[in-house]
């Protein structure tokens, strides 16, 4: 019986990939097009994946998401959630379509290559092709340069519409944007990549900064941010080599985002303060919107890069926090000693966390708000080829209520801490000036 349900799902596997295969080929999808598509493969593998849409655009579009995984349509404890963006701005294209060869790649491979497998069977993995379909419908005439289709139907920059983590932005929320934050709200994202195009580079957090830094923005998580830059920049069949586009030059492909340009209110900023999301912004084209016939090429490119960045979703340290009566305590603090975040990082409604750390040794800290923290030192190891982050449990004996939930300022934190920080340098000032008069007293 066994070799029997094995032997159908092929035949019948078989049969999809060829139906799957045929609808799909390198050119470029307009919405009606897109959305057939996703809705062939979710027929043809309802039990791999879920098809939603998480919002509409301004032109009422579907905002579509494909979630595929041995448990598609729900979190399951202990299982990350990875997601991959496309065509933020409507007119930068290749992002767009490589993501559907991924979904191809991903559904046709599962039981078939046993690296596919173990992947699918242990990664949520969400993808939207396009945050941004009227913009893309908008672009009349493919262009490698800027266009009118880089923004919403408003006009609106949906890379500059987020909340900023270092000054009052004071964007009007378009609907693609506030269906993105609802929908990092609602999923324990621990992963992601923004897909862009008009540059060759994979670029990370932080795009924006305080007065006080200048050339480079580095967050408490540096270090994991540049391995996560290089793994993509080095899987990739070009951007390693940092030749850029039009002179450019980005050593390694990679850039800290504040040190190739000032953005604000962009989207993985946003994931990593507010959404406990470490996403990158991947720039795969020097043109832009290029002619259909290059595509393949790019999808070759790129196909080796996407598949190992998912896998990083599995670098560090998960873990569960619970009450003396094993229920799930959610809204603790859990965060690696030395690298706090402004907004704190904090577990979800299953009591679950996530921290994304590199190889090496280092003390969690988990709080409960108003209990004494609780410290473990442990030894993580490069996990991402097991597909399982090292597991980490915290069990408060103590406890037997529900945390409060959890509270972030949406102002602007950097904001707040720089201010902080000047109010304490007078102070400072005055304990030195004592300090050198007591010596010289003395």
């Amino acid at each position: 019986q066994e070799c029997s349900r094995f032997c159908l799902w092929d035949v019948v596997g078989i049969l999809c990939l060829l139906s799957v295969a045929a609808a799909l080929d390198f050119k470029y999808h307009h919405t009606e097009e897109l959305e057939a598509y996703l809705k062939g493969v979710h027929a043809a593998y309802p039990s791999l994946t879920h098809l939603h849409s998480i919002g509409r655009s301004v032109e009422g579009r579907d905002l579509w998401v494909l979630a595929l995984g041995r448990f598609p349509t729900h979190h399951k404890i202990g299982i990350p959630e990875f997601k991959y963006v496309a065509n933020m701005h409507g007119d930068e294209t290749v992002g767009r379509e490589i993501l559907l060869h991924l979904i191809d790649f991903l559904v046709t491979s599962y039981r078939r290559d046993p690296v596919i497998t173990r992947l699918l069977n242990n990664t949520r993995i969400h993808i939207m092709p396009t945050m941004n379909p009227d913009g893309f419908e908008a672009t009349k005439v493919p262009d490698c340069y800027y266009t009118r289709g880089r923004y919403n139907k408003n006009g609106e920059d949906l890379n500059r519409n987020f909340p900023d983590a270092f000054e009052n932005n004071n964007a009007s929320i378009q609907p693609e944007t506030q269906a993105v934050m609802n929908w990092i709200k609602n999923e324990t994202f621990v992963l992601s990549a923004n897909l862009h195009g008009g540059a060759l580079v994979a670029s990370y957090t932080f795009d924006n900064v305080t007065g006080s830094l200048k050339g480079y923005s580095r967050s408490p998580d540096d270090d994991v941010f540049i391995h996560l830059a290089k793994t993509y920049s080095f899987n990739h069949a070009s951007m390693y080599k940092g030749m850029g586009c039009d002179r450019q030059t980005f050593p390694e492909g990679i850039t800290n985002g504040y040190s190739w340009y000032q953005l604000e209110g962009g989207m993985q900023d946003y994931n990593y303060v507010w959404g406990q999301c470490f996403e990158i912004t991947l720039e795969l084209s020097c043109c832009k919107y290029p002619p259909a016939d290059q595509l393949e090429k790019f999808w070759r490119d790129n196909k080796a890069a996407l598949i190992e960045y998912i896998k990083q979703v599995h670098l560090g340290v998960k873990g569960q926090v619970t009450d003396r009566n094993g229920n799930p305590i959610p809204n603790v603090i859990v965060e690696a000693k030395g690298r706090p975040h402004v907004c704190p990082y904090r577990t979800n409604e299953h009591g679950e966390y996530f921290l994304l750390l590199l190889p090496g040794t280092y003390v969690i800290n988990a709080t409960v708000p108003g209990f004494k923290s609780m410290l473990k030192t442990v030894e993580i190891p490069d996990n991402t080829g097991n597909f399982s982050a090292l597991k980490q449990d915290f069990s408060f004996s103590e406890v037997s209520i529900r945390s409060r939930a959890a509270s972030c300022p949406k102002t602007p934190l950097y904001q707040d801490l720089e201010l902080a920080s000047a109010a304490t340098k007078p102070t400072l000032h005055i304990l030195v000036l004592m300090t050198v008069m007591l010596v010289a007293f003395k």
